[in-house]
Parts: C-alpha cells; structure tokens; sequence
C-alpha cells in the first residue's frame, strides 16, 4: 500500500470516529435533556402535592431556594438606584 493509500485509510478512520464521537454526544445531550426534563415534571409533581416523596424533599427545597433568589435578584435589578430614585438637586 503507497502512502497516499494509507493516509486515505487513516483520514477515513478518523471520520469514521468522528462520526461515533458526534453520535455519542448527541445522544449524552438527549439524554441530558430527558433528565432535565423528567426532573422539571417530579418538581411540578411534588409542588401540587400529586407525589408524596420524601427522599425527593431536599432536592426540592433546593430548587425553591434557588428559584426564590432567581425572583429577589430580577426584582433588585428592576427596582431603580437611588441617583434614579431621587433627582439631581440643582443650585
């Protein structure tokens, strides 16, 4: 085999991994996903009292803590600055 052959076997080895590599992080994204969503689905379950789960409360708590900081930080960052609050006084 001449060394353009074999250099045309290793570029086509490395598509090919490539390839494999591309389908195996596609697939960990989805999975991912799938995780985010069926945790996003027990949190609503919890929340409206449908699923009792103790061993899910800390992870729960959790995410309200979380989402209450989320709901104090846009609130801080709307309310206005005190130089927006109160005028310039002018001499």
């Amino acid at each position: 085999m001449g060394f353009l052959d074999q250099a045309k076997a290793a570029a086509e080895q490395a598509v090919s991994k490539a390839k494999e590599t591309a389908g195996e992080l596609q697939t960990k994204r989805e999975l991912g996903q799938a995780y985010d969503e069926l945790g996003r689905t027990t949190f609503d379950l919890v929340e409206s009292g449908d699923v009792a789960a103790t061993p899910l409360e800390p992870l729960v708590e959790r995410i309200r803590t979380l989402k209450a900081q989320l709901e104090a930080s846009a609130d801080a960052s709307r309310e206005p600055s005190e130089s927006e609050a109160e005028p310039a006084s002018q001499a």
